[in-house]
């Protein structure tokens, strides 16, 4: 019961004295991150290609940056290459001549996304979630705040977390406890 309490304290604590990143109460975090999905073309940030033979995509930039390590492509293929000065309608017509004829591009634009399966009542947990996952998310991952909106059981929970003496609690305990003689 000691430890319990002890632990109520010290959240009680932090939630009181944590950034709040502009979010009323209750507010929670998860981890936000980004994704790379398709567009249109007016909207693209860059343009990735898929090759139906390997099913597999790329960026064209590490597509391009690869295939001028591949030792599979002589130095003529490369030269070619180099010389589609990344116009986009070549660079495809060298990928289906020298790798899948059935080679297509897609435009592509980050978004950003939050995370499923991801809930933090603190911000230093989310943080550190963060840091001992990072194999799981993008370079770019971070906290998120977001507020638990129209959910009164949150909000009652939370306020009890942020107002409740739990001092009281852990003295009428001690009390108790002197009255059995423990």
């Amino acid at each position: 019961m000691k430890e319990a309490i002890q632990f109520l304290k010290e959240l009680q604590q932090e939630l009181k004295t944590q950034d709040v990143d502009c979010q009323a109460a209750p507010r929670f975090w998860t981890v936000g991150d980004y994704k790379w999905v398709e567009t249109s073309e007016d909207n693209a940030e860059r343009y990735s290609v898929y090759l139906p033979n390997a099913a597999e995509s790329y960026p064209v930039k590490d597509y391009i940056e690869n295939a001028k390590k591949d030792e599979e492509f002589s130095g003529e293929q490369l030269k070619e290459l180099d010389e589609c000065n990344n116009d986009y309608d070549e660079i495809l017509e060298w990928i289906k001549k020298y790798e899948d004829e059935g080679a297509e591009l897609f435009p592509e634009k980050k978004v950003h996304i939050k995370r499923a399966n991801t809930f933090f009542i603190t911000k230093e947990e989310a943080r550190q979630h963060i840091f001992a996952n990072h194999y799981h998310y993008t370079s770019e991952a971070h906290t998120y705040a977001m507020t638990a909106w129209r959910a009164p059981k949150v909000a009652k929970l939370w306020e009890i977390l942020q107002e409740f003496d739990w001092d009281s609690v852990e003295n009428a305990v001690n009390h108790k406890r002197q009255q059995e003689g423990y």
